[in-house]
């Protein structure tokens, strides 16, 4: 009979030849995902906006060999935004927030830009949903205005436009939303719990929010922003995409 110990000993060497299998698995699959991206070639971008696309089934689980920590969904913390709108000045943090939907997404568009070592490029979110909770303090009329809760926010048919530069050893992420073909957001504890009026504000927020884009847009943007930066120097900071572009 086999002794307990020596049963555990060959299941701790089962999973470490299962696991460098995997990882040796997903090491070529990379390969061949970037194979035919030759640079410089014409092909280039095109090459990597369909590399990228093919990457979306790692979004969830991430590459660890690699150093591609899973980001979908993505966590943050906090996110923090000031602003001032028609003279009133508002102070929003969000705290405790997830983004799901990264790995639905699909790149559109996708531009290197060698001179500037910088690159751009398009994403088609069918559906993106983030939740968490929030802490908002403005000052309206005079009048002081602090308001905890939760919120959550659906866009659908929502496209951006990410652009990534080099700066040192680190990256500068700007993303600026293209499209909302439709967005439900539902805030929390806005009335102080008062039930019934929460709820007309609630859809009265839904119904008229395309005329008030502009006021929503740069939070949005800050929100994606926030995520995509860290996103990035989370999981891919430290891609070896080099490895895998050949001349």
């Amino acid at each position: 009979m086999v002794s307990l110990k020596r049963f555990v000993i060959i299941n701790a060497i089962m999973l470490c030849y299962l696991q460098t299998t995997t990882s040796e698995n997903e090491v070529r699959e990379i390969e061949k995902i970037f194979a035919s991206c030759k640079q410089p070639s014409p092909e280039f971008d095109g090459c990597i906006k369909r590399a990228f696309n093919k990457l979306r089934p790692y979004f969830k689980i991430g590459i660890p060999e690699m150093g591609v920590a899973p980001f979908d969904p993505h966590h943050a913390n906090e996110i923090k935004q000031s602003r001032s709108i028609f003279g009133v000045g508002y102070k929003l943090t969000l705290k405790d927030v997830y983004e799901i939907g990264w790995s639905r997404s699909i790149v559109t568009k996708y531009k290197t830009d060698w001179d500037n070592e910088r690159i751009i490029y398009s994403q088609y979110f069918p559906e993106k949903w983030l939740n968490g909770e929030y802490e908002f303090e403005g000052d309206a009329f005079g009048l002081g205005v602090l308001r905890q809760g939760r919120w959550n926010m659906t866009l659908r048919d929502y496209s951006q436009t990410t652009r990534i530069k080099r700066n040192g050893t680190g990256v500068d992420v700007h993303v600026e939303v293209d499209r909302i073909g439709d967005m439900e957001i539902h805030v929390g504890n806005l009335l102080r719990g008062n039930g019934i009026m929460e709820y007309m504000l609630d859809r009265l927020i839904n119904a008229t929010w395309k005329p008030g884009f502009a006021v929503i847009r740069p939070l949005i943007n800050d929100l994606v922003s926030t995520a995509f930066t860290d996103i990035w120097s989370k999981s891919f900071r430290n891609f070896p995409i080099q490895e895998f572009i050949k001349n």
